[in-house]
C-alpha cells in the first residue's frame, strides 16, 4: 500500500488514494491518482481540469469515459464530502456529508492512463455523480455515487465490457446519510484539519 496521509479538503488535481484491482494478480490493490480524469487520447494533461465528476447517465456514451467504464473501474474512498447550498445570489452555506454510522465508504470511479509524447505516465481518476437523494437535495442537484459493499466486487470485475454495471450508478439510501453545516474555511484548499468537518450554525 503507499503512504499517504489524511486529508480534510481534497481538492481537484490533488493526488489521491484509489483502489482497482492489479493488472498482474487480479486482487485489489491501492494507486495514487490524480484528480480529473485524463482520457488516454488527450493531447494535453490539462484535459482534466474539466473531468474531475463524471454524470452517470453519460459515461456509457461520452468519449472521454466510456472506455474506463468497460475496463477500469475502481473506487474511491471516502469518510465524508463537501457540497455547497446556495442560499441566495451572493451567499452560499457548505455541508459536511457522511454516513450516519460514521464508517467510510467508496465513491463509484474511473481511472486512466495517460502517456505524453515526453515524460513520465499520468493515472487519473474522476468520480461518478447521479441524482441526488432526499439528504442531498436540498443542497445540491447532484451528488456522488456512494456503492454498498457488497457491490464493490461486481464494480471492480472486467465482467462485459460490453454490458458494465451501470445499474449501480444510483442515488445512495437517504436514511443512512447524514448532512451538517460547515466552516467556509473549506473554500480555501489550504485549510486542510480536522476542524473543518465541525458543525457550524448554518445561514
Amino acid at each position: 500500500m503507499p503512504w499517504f496521509a489524511p486529508s480534510y479538503n481534497v481538492a481537484p488535481q490533488s493526488v489521491q488514494p484509489i483502489v482497482r484491482l492489479s493488472r498482474d494478480t487480479g486482487t485489489r490493490e491501492f494507486a495514487l491518482m490524480r484528480w480529473g480524469l485524463v482520457p488516454f487520447w488527450a493531447m494535453d494533461a490539462k484535459f482534466g481540469y474539466s473531468t474531475i465528476n463524471a454524470r452517470a447517465e453519460e459515461v456509457a456514451s461520452k468519449p472521454a469515459y466510456r472506455e474506463a467504464l468497460k475496463r477500469r473501474r475502481c473506487l474511491v474512498p471516502a469518510d465524508a464530502f463537501y457540497e455547497w447550498q446556495r442560499l441566495d445570489a451572493k451567499t452560499k452555506q457548505p455541508y459536511a456529508i457522511a454516513l450516519k454510522s460514521g464508517e467510510p465508504y467508496a465513491f463509484a470511479g474511473l481511472w486512466e492512463h495517460w502517456q505524453p509524447k515526453e515524460g513520465e505516465p499520468l493515472e487519473t481518476f474522476t468520480v461518478l455523480t447521479t441524482d441526488p437523494n432526499a439528504v442531498m437535495e436540498r443542497i445540491h442537484n447532484r451528488m456522488p455515487v456512494i456503492l454498498e459493499p457488497q457491490d464493490y466486487a461486481r464494480w471492480l470485475e472486467p465482467g462485459d465490457p460490453a454490458q458494465p454495471p451501470v445499474d449501480l450508478l444510483r442515488p445512495y439510501s437517504a436514511e443512512k446519510m447524514e448532512a451538517w453545516p460547515v466552516s467556509e474555511r473549506v473554500g480555501n484548499v489550504r485549510n486542510n484539519d480536522p476542524e473543518l468537518l465541525g458543525q457550524q450554525t448554518a445561514g
